[in-house]
């Protein structure tokens, strides 16, 4: 049963990500109920997958402590409340070195993003307002590129 539920949760994870990168893209924001389902799906992932309960515990302290890192950068106003939630919720999916990855990912992809769009301002010469970064375009972007990773490598 596993084997043919699994699948169907990493295409509405997959679904969930690109409406989330696409909403924050254009209105600055991800709603809470994407982010809530994201991490709801999180528990049939883990029974499809045969998580041992020492395994769960693991994944929800990890997702804890990542949850809390990224809400010290929003405390400080480095980032939005939707994009911690959301990484938060992520964290709930991917075990402690593809979590890393995916991180280390959205850092590389959250920076290139940055960089294009302050080029972007700087040659509209658009002052005044500050630049409000979509991270949850380069969260969801990681997190796709680590889930696309055993879906063609599995041959390996």
């Amino acid at each position: 049963m596993g084997e043919l539920f699994a699948p169907f949760l990493v295409v509405t994870l997959a679904i969930l990500l690109v409406t989330a990168g696409v909403e924050d893209a254009r209105k600055r924001e991800i709603a809470n109920w994407k982010n809530a389902a994201i991490a709801l799906l999180a528990l049939p992932w883990w029974w499809a997958n045969g998580l041992a309960w020492s395994d769960i515990g693991l994944q929800i302290g990890v997702a804890l402590l990542v949850f809390a890192f990224f809400a010290g950068a929003f405390a400080l106003g480095q980032m939005g409340g939707g994009d911690v939630k959301l990484i938060g919720a992520l964290a709930l999916w991917l075990p402690v070195q593809p979590l890393l990855w995916m991180l280390i990912l959205m850092s590389l992809i959250g920076g290139a993003l940055t960089l294009v769009m302050v080029a972007e301002k700087r040659l509209r010469r658009r002052g005044g307002m500050p630049l409000e970064i979509p991270y949850g375009v380069a969260i969801a972007m990681a997190m796709l590129l680590v889930l696309r990773e055993p879906i063609f490598n599995q041959f390996q």
